[in-house]
């Protein structure tokens, strides 16, 4: 099957190669992203593969659709940049890879952790500069502290289990609790006692617009003082600004981001050269109590040729016409229910130890 592979990289190229040769497809790729101008390029190809910051919005699919496009293949698990509705008005199936590596990302997740609560960049800096003091570098146990999971599953559980590990006390909110994880201790409860008793808050939640800017103003407000927050989701479930706003009061002790609102057009580029324009992004690195990684949690060499082997396993389903195991769909959706009263915890938890 000819496909057109947009915002292109050299580990994207070299992962989706070797696991073509097992499939045979015809595979070109652009470095460019793909949007309603650069639609065109997919005109005689009978697929797209598109990435987190490709924007599939209703005019890019109809775009798409004139060019002869029949399936959007995205090497992602997120698919929020995908109207869903306008591919099914146009009859384009749209796949995704709904798991490659949840170790990757709940192992990037504890590296910004530990970083952050260690002041692991601080102090690797200073000793590079003949600098031996250990003043303002005291940080903090892991072992003994709660910690939060918002949305537990495949990513989710995976951090539990690290967490677990390291002796956390473990909290977790999610519509649908995971009931293996109760030989772990989580105890699942509603956001609020989440954000009120945790001292490290993760979230692993799908981006809908129920989880908009989930951690706003006033979730923040109901957080213990000293929190740390650590994203590795989507960027948009957090509200910059009131990061900023509690980053700079105190409030919230430290923040370790992989993803960021407004990373299109930031993220994935080489701009060393340019001046940023983003004014939200630049304060938020210059708080030394923030470390920013530009969306490479899934970045290992099990995660990227997972993700080629299922796409190219979902471009050749389509081609054959057999079930699309790993189609999303509207009507598929989850939104998530409302969270469980805190009074009131799931059956299949235990105490937190």
């Amino acid at each position: 099957m000819r496909v057109a592979v947009f915002d292109t990289h050299s580990f994207d190229r070299r992962a989706l190669e070797a696991a073509n040769q097992q499939f045979g497809h015809e595979l070109v790729f652009y470095d460019t992203r793909l949007s309603e101008d650069t639609a065109t390029l997919a005109r005689g190809f009978e697929a797209v593969c598109a990435f987190v910051n490709d924007r599939l919005d209703a005019r890019t699919i109809a775009a798409l659709a004139d060019e002869g496009v029949r399936l959007i293949a995205l090497r992602s698990a997120g698919y929020n940049n995908v109207d869903l509705v306008a591919a099914e008005t146009h009859e384009i199936p749209v796949v995704r890879v709904p798991e490659y590596s949840p170790y990757a990302i709940a192992e990037h997740t504890f590296a910004l952790l530990l970083a952050l609560v260690r002041r692991i960049p601080r102090a690797a800096s200073r000793v590079r500069d003949a600098n031996f003091s250990l003043d303002g570098l005291v940080g903090f146990d892991l072992h003994g502290k709660c910690f939060g999971i918002i949305g537990t599953g495949k990513i989710g559980a995976a951090v539990a289990h690290i967490a677990h590990g390291f002796g956390c006390r473990l909290m977790g909110y999610d519509p649908r609790p995971n009931p293996e994880l109760a030989e772990l201790g989580l105890r699942y409860v509603g956001l609020p006692e989440l954000y009120r008793e945790s001292a490290v808050i993760s979230l692993h939640v799908p981006l809908l617009p129920s989880t908009h800017h989930l951690i706003e103003r006033e979730a923040i407000a109901q957080m213990r003082d000293g929190v740390i927050i650590l994203n590795t989701g989507r960027g948009a479930l957090i509200d910059s600004r009131a990061l900023i706003d509690g980053l700079k009061s105190r409030k919230i002790g430290g923040a370790g981001l992989d993803v960021y609102e407004e990373e299109e057009g930031l993220f994935f580029r080489d701009l060393s050269d340019e001046v940023l324009q983003d004014d939200v992004l630049a304060r938020l690195l210059t708080l030394r109590n923030v470390i920013v990684t530009s969306h490479q949690g899934f970045l290992t060499r099990e995660a990227l040729a997972a993700i080629a082997q299922v796409t190219l396993s979902n471009i050749q389903a389509f081609e054959r016409g057999e079930a699309l195991v790993n189609e999303v769909r509207a009507e598929n959706v989850v939104r998530p229910a409302p969270p469980p009263a805190a009074s009131e915890p799931e059956a299949t938890s235990k105490p937190v130890r």
